[in-house]
């Protein structure tokens, strides 16, 4: 069903943003190796990021930013 996919692509992007933020507030600031390094240890395997998205987010992160608008 269409309603159960979205609900769960919504339930499914909740994680993630709630996983962002949780690497965001323990890891602001930080070298980007040991920010990417806490990224994937700590985001769950769905949904998949992108090479470059991931990037983009652990430079946000080593700057002190929370790309996970939470």
């Amino acid at each position: 069903m269409i309603v159960d996919r979205a609900s769960r692509e919504y339930e499914d992007n909740k994680v993630l943003f709630r996983a962002v933020h949780e690497v965001a507030v323990r890891h602001a600031g930080a070298p980007y190796q040991q920010v990417m390094s806490a990224l994937t240890a700590g985001l769950p395997s769905t949904p998949r990021l992108a090479p470059d998205e991931l990037r983009r987010i652990a430079e946000e992160i080593s700057l002190g930013r929370d790309p996970s608008g939470l």
